[in-house]
């Protein structure tokens, strides 16, 4: 194919036209850069630290930061989300989540849609925590009710921790300030690190063995527990939050103090025992508390007997003048001088009832003279004589009517008692074998011993006889 030919004058565009441009809006360019990251990264694994964590009250969603030590993402948690511990998220918490990259084309921001949440470090062992604990609280371990008291005064110590640890040192000074004279039964465990929780538990359960088989010697018995171990992280003091652990306190018949960490860290083992110490030096005077205190009862006693004695006195000094003046007003010529205007007023009293009496006398014999002589005397002895007569017949046939009846229930309750009586019982060929000497019925063979007289009644006689 030949070359085009080329003119001489050919001097090509003089004036060429300038080249189109592309103008975008921000919404078209934030809507691609929306697709690109969409279509290139897809649905993703992140992990970082959650910060700026904000609940919307009004819509539920969760906005959050989710950030490293070099950036930083925005994320979104919807609410119709089922994310598992959601209401765990929280700023500080390590997660892991699963999500879409997106834009949000309002601000222009790139954010992450969540889809699944994994909590992870400190947030997995608080999940871990949080589902023990309503497990045995739901089986009553941690019940108010089942807490027993702390003895007041308590002679040997059983004390689970480790032995190079700084808790053992604080107690120990605590216990040497305030009460030298507290035997201490040290059992050594590991209080961190895998294995940890049954040596812990293993140490209680041994406590209460070496407690059961000191009930023949209760001079080596131990009083209490105290199981405790400085403070640390969360995953330091894990062996205290393990379910062996809990259930040996709950098992111990012996009373347990956890003294666990700091004042702000609690545990497992400080819900299930019966007395919770912010730190081991506080758990040491809590159980020295009662000897502690009574010194001080017997500094201060030297003062309170004098004023005991001095109450007791003035109330002995009231006492002597109140029985003196009781004396005074029983005394027996008082008490003959009340008797002597006492039997006046009696005789007074006898004089006017007397009269009275006689004068009410006089009045009804009046007047049944009176009547007497207004009626007739005769006729009415006799009608009195009749009915007199009359009352005598009836009474004589009740009498032997009753009489009659008397000796026929008589007869039948001889005949009763005659077929219930002993006698009976002897003619049927029993015996009834007595205490020579007491003259008690004998029942049982262990009434008897060796060389002990009988007497055996028959129907007719007694036989004596001798215990072989």
């Amino acid at each position: 194919m030949s070359k085009p030919a080329k003119s001489q004058w050919n001097f090509g565009e003089l004036f060429p036209t300038e080249p189109t441009r592309r103008v975008l809006s921000v919404s078209e360019l934030t809507t691609q850069v929306k697709r690109l990251l969409e279509k290139q990264i897809g649905t993703i694994w992140v992990s970082g630290e959650i910060t700026n964590f904000r609940l919307q009250g009004s819509s539920g969603h969760i906005y959050f930061t989710l950030k490293d030590a070099g950036a930083q993402l925005s994320c979104v948690l919807f609410r119709k989300e089922s994310v598992p511990h959601r209401e765990l998220m929280q700023d500080g918490q390590k997660v892991l989540l699963q999500g879409e990259i997106t834009v949000y084309e309002a601000r222009g921001q790139y954010q992450m849609l969540v889809r699944a949440v994994e909590l992870q470090g400190v947030g997995a062992l608080q999940i871990k925590f949080e589902q023990l604990k309503q497990k045995l609280a739901a089986e009553g371990l941690f019940a108010a009710e089942r807490k027993r008291p702390l003895p007041r005064y308590p002679q040997r110590l059983g004390l689970i921790t480790s032995p190079t640890g700084a808790a053992i040192r604080d107690v120990l000074h605590v216990i040497q300030r305030r009460q030298p004279g507290l035997e201490v039964v040290l059992v050594p465990c590991r209080v961190q690190g895998d294995g940890a929780a049954n040596e812990i538990a293993r140490a209680i359960g041994w406590l209460n063995e070496w407690n059961g088989s000191s009930a023949r010697h209760p001079k080596s018995a131990i009083d209490l527990i105290l199981v405790t171990r400085g403070g640390g992280s969360l995953e330091d003091l894990w062996a205290f939050n393990e379910e062996t652990v809990a259930r040996a306190i709950f098992a111990s018949e012996l009373p347990v103090v956890s003294a666990v960490g700091h004042e702000i860290d609690f545990t497992i083992a400080d819900f299930v025992a019966d007395v919770r110490a912010a730190t081991p030096s506080a758990a040491a005077e809590i159980i020295t508390e009662g000897v502690f205190a009574s010194q001080e009862l017997v500094l201060g006693a030297r003062a309170t007997m004098n004023f005991r004695v001095r109450q007791r006195l003035v109330r002995a000094l009231e006492d002597f003048h109140s029985v003196a003046h009781r004396m005074a007003r029983a005394h027996p010529r008082r008490w003959l001088d009340d008797r002597s205007q006492r039997l006046d007023d009696l005789q007074l009293g006898l004089l006017r009832c007397a009269k009275r009496v006689a004068r009410g006398h006089r009045v009804t014999w009046q007047n049944l003279t009176t009547r007497l002589l207004r009626v007739r005397p005769r006729q009415a002895l006799q009608q009195q004589r009749e009915r007199l007569r009359v009352a005598l017949r009836e009474l004589r046939e009740h009498g032997l009517h009753r009489s009659g009846n008397f000796r026929h229930r008589y007869a039948t309750l001889e005949a009763r008692l005659r077929l219930l009586g002993p006698e009976q019982v002897l003619a049927r060929g029993y015996s009834i074998t007595l205490d020579a000497a007491s003259g008690e019925i004998i029942r049982e063979v262990k009434q008897v011993t060796a060389g002990q007289r009988l007497r055996t009644r028959l129907k007719t006689g007694e036989v004596r006889s001798t215990v072989q």
